[in-house]
């Protein structure tokens, strides 16, 4: 569920975006098994999230706080009890006021401030650990500008020409997308959804329902977790999310590390 800046979170039922793919380039390319990432975490409904310590799952605060409470989420295709969830106490949920102007009058300035200086991170504490899925480790670099990552997701899809429609399924199949990072600072690492002249060659983003999945940046380790997708602006662009020309910011956990570290080390 990026929050497309018109936040498909808020707009519509509040979700995320899934793998949007290039329109020149055969779906089933995109789509991979759940085996190749067994960490990622599915929400009830849509939204995802990533284990990144046996007990702990990393996700966005808005692809939880918009749900009722959450008592099970599935990791590794099993459902796991959830013992409570932390959620980043800089996150700034958007007022219904606000959210009823942008969609009013389609000026997202205000809107847009408000998420990008929000703290949209949030801990799932698991009732139990998880001894069957190995966890993804958090990137620790700050040098995401100009990396390639791999994004993955099942929520809506699309592709770069024609987008996707905001009442289409915020739950698909299993697609990764590759990117390249284009701003990272602070609380953010973006990327543009390029056309295919300058694209690469599995290029893509996410859409509605994404929201909490992996950013990922490879090392000569594997792939580390560097971001969870969290909002689009559709505003640069037209009004149809997923289209070529969008740009998307997921939260950039290298700068939240040590707020991570301390819940995880918390004895409750």
């Amino acid at each position: 569920m990026p929050r497309v800046l018109l936040c498909t979170l808020l707009v519509l039922s509040f979700s995320v975006s899934a793998i949007v793919i290039r329109h020149d380039v055969n779906d089933s390319k995109y789509r991979i098994q759940t085996t190749e990432f067994p960490a990622l975490a599915d929400m009830p409904g849509e939204g995802h999230g990533v284990l990144i310590a046996p007990q702990w799952v990393v996700t966005a605060a808005h692809a939880v706080t918009w749900q009722d409470e959450i008592k099970q989420i599935m990791v590794g295709g099993t459902s796991r009890a959830v013992e409570r969830i932390e959620i980043h106490p800089g996150y700034k949920a958007p007022p219904k006021q606000l959210l009823e102007q942008a969609l009013a009058t389609w000026d997202w300035t205000l809107f847009r401030v408000l998420l990008a200086s929000s703290d949209d991170i949030a801990l799932v504490k698991l009732a139990k650990p998880i001894p069957d899925v190995a966890p993804v480790s958090v990137f620790s670099g700050n040098r995401e500008f100009g990396q390639t990552v791999k994004v993955i997701g099942k929520g809506a899809t699309g592709n770069g020409a024609s987008g996707y429609g905001f009442s289409d399924p915020h739950r698909t199949e299993l697609r990764r997308a590759y990117n390249k990072v284009t701003s990272a600072d602070g609380r953010w690492l973006c990327y543009l959804f390029d056309n295919s002249v300058d694209a690469l060659p599995l290029e893509g983003g996410s859409g509605n329902g994404d929201s909490g999945g992996p950013v990922l940046i490879e090392d000569k380790t594997g792939w580390l977790l560097a971001g969870l997708t969290s909002w689009t602006d559709l505003q640069s662009t037209n009004r149809t999310p997923g289209r070529y020309g969008q740009v998307t910011c997921n939260v950039r956990l290298s700068h939240y590390q040590k707020w991570i570290q301390g819940v995880i080390a918390e004895q409750p």
